[in-house]
């Protein structure tokens, strides 16, 4: 399996999920909110943030249309007033690196990648929108970044394709698992796509991209295993905003995290007895024992033996069928531990 690294941090099956908090344009282009979330995110223990770098003119044409039941409000004007400038884009990422927190942003445009490498960014994010972008997926694949690809809206064969430019320029990529449904239905998150994505695309770090309401299905992708989780992130879902009402606050972000890497440290493993668990055995296990007198002789039935703990006894609960019709080489008390030399002729 091949990681991939992004300022640093290695991302793979083998390490801890990264989850990244996407705020994308929940700030409504105010530099400040921006900023308070930056604040939020670091506070919950995470390790990255993300934005969205929107430069308007540039990604789309003048349009009438609304994001359908997301915003009644056109398109256009959500996106251009929820632009930051390229001077607040610095800033923020400035802030980021103060705060010792990983800066990546989602471009939807040429001049939005051209803009986010000029800052350095140390990866981009691909939105599922523009996975079949490939004019765009080429242009950013051949800047030779790491990239994080949501696959919302498509499928296997337009995957395909896109892993296709990607590694024409050998740039390392990972692919999230996405339903492009906000909110997204339990029943339509699907995370049995995530092993799909591991056995089309061989080596590649597969994420899930989270629109379903709450953390749940991202703890439960990382038992799948999910190496990036991205949920979209809010200071509170009072805020306005399109994407607000299916983001999480920061205490479910800081759930999220703790969550996501417990999972991921009890993943794997194969069913044999630990050296942990061997002091419990002693209390836990039974072993035979007499319940009633037994007479040098007798013979052992299931009226006077049967398994009692602690199981510190010669011989575990298993062998109790193993002993029964054999004489007893000795006089026995009730609730006596049975060993192979109070029985004749046993093996």
């Amino acid at each position: 399996m091949s990681n991939i690294n992004i300022s640093g941090r290695l991302i793979g099956p083998e390490h801890p999920p990264f989850i990244i908090p996407e705020v994308g344009i929940n700030h409504e282009g105010n530099i400040s909110k921006a900023i308070e979330c930056v604040d939020a995110a670091v506070d919950s223990g995470a390790e990255v943030i993300k934005f969205q770098c929107h430069i308007t003119e540039k990604e789309m044409i003048p349009t009438d249309m609304t994001p359908g039941e997301i915003s009644s409000e056109k398109l256009w004007d959500i996106i251009k007033r929820c632009e930051l400038t390229e001077d607040e884009e610095y800033q923020l990422q400035s802030y980021c690196k103060e705060k010792n927190i990983i800066f990546l942003s989602t471009p939807f445009s040429r001049e939005a990648a051209d803009r986010l490498l000029k800052m350095g960014v140390p990866g981009f994010k691909i939105g599922s929108g523009e996975c079949n972008n490939f004019p765009l997926i080429d242009y950013v694949a051949s800047m030779g970044k790491p990239m994080i690809v949501s696959t919302g809206m498509n499928n296997l064969e337009s995957i395909i394709r896109t892993v296709k430019i990607i590694k024409k320029y050998n740039t390392p990529f990972a692919l999230m698992h996405c339903t492009s449904m906000y909110p997204t239905p339990y029943r339509d998150v699907r995370l049995g796509a995530i092993g799909e994505l591991y056995e089309a695309f061989t080596g590649v770090p597969i994420g899930l991209s989270d629109h379903s309401i709450n953390i749940w299905t991202s703890i439960a992708s990382v038992a799948l295993g999910a190496c990036i989780i991205e949920k979209h992130f809010t200071i509170s879902r009072a805020w306005p905003g399109p994407d607000v009402p299916i983001s999480i606050e920061p205490q479910e972000l800081h759930q999220l995290i703790e969550g996501a890497n417990s999972v991921w440290e009890a993943r794997g493993g194969a069913k044999n007895v630990l050296p942990g668990e061997e002091p419990v055995i002693g209390f836990a296990y039974a072993t035979v024992v007499s319940i009633l007198p037994i007479t040098k002789g007798d013979r052992f039935t299931l009226e006077n033996t049967w398994v009692k703990r602690p199981g510190n006894g010669a011989l575990l609960a298993d062998r109790l069928e193993d002993i029964i019709g054999l004489r007893a080489a000795r006089d026995i008390l009730p609730d006596q531990h049975i060993s192979p030399s109070d029985i004749q002729g046993f093996e």
